[in-house]
């Protein structure tokens, strides 16, 4: 996978019945779609069904990955590493994560951007959490005024911490660019 990533953090681990909410969505919005693992899916989403226009020389059809990471689901290693080298994140989100679920495109088009925002809002529609994502130094003016907008990093990377409400706030605006 080689496109835009975020991720949702969570302030705790979510019910099985929350796990298999977020399967259905997914399936239900996609072409293929495979469960490698409770809570790991591979698929491809129809980026019109998240509402992005996309041209008709590109397939609609975008390749994802989602898993939810975290004690007791998920490759716990890839969850401790994610977070190991970050700073204390409750005075940004009120919490510390327990659990995550990451986001990631298989693409790098502008498609693919505008697909994972919504995709990853979505998501938080049904789990919750706190998605976060790392800016250029000239998007962050930019974000600093949307809703939903929880906090921000300084620093040569910095970071937004927001709702899904910022992550569809931020996908409408001209030129919306995910930085990774």
């Amino acid at each position: 996978m080689g496109g835009p990533a975020l991720v949702i953090e969570l302030a705790e681990p979510l019910p099985a019945s929350v796990v298999e909410r977020l399967r259905d969505f997914l399936a239900g919005s996609s072409s293929w779609f495979e469960e490698k693992r409770p809570g790991g899916y591979d698929f491809n989403v129809f980026a019109d069904r998240l509402g992005v226009e996309h041209s008709p020389a590109v397939d609609g059809r975008r390749p994802f990955l989602v898993h939810v990471m975290g004690p007791g689901i998920g490759d716990e290693a890839v969850f401790e590493a994610e977070h190991a080298d970050e700073p204390d994140p409750v005075p940004l989100i009120g919490f510390s994560p327990v659990w995550a679920v990451d986001v990631v495109a298989g693409c790098n088009r502008p498609v693919d951007h505008l697909a994972t925002a919504l995709l990853t809002a979505a998501a938080m529609d049904v789990v919750g959490g706190v998605a976060g994502a790392e800016l250029l130094d000239d998007q962050v003016d930019l974000v600093a005024g949307l809703p939903g907008v929880l906090a921000m990093t300084d620093g040569p990377l910095p970071t937004v911490f927001g709702t899904a409400e910022f992550l569809r706030a931020w996908a409408a605006q001209p030129g919306f660019r995910l930085l990774k």
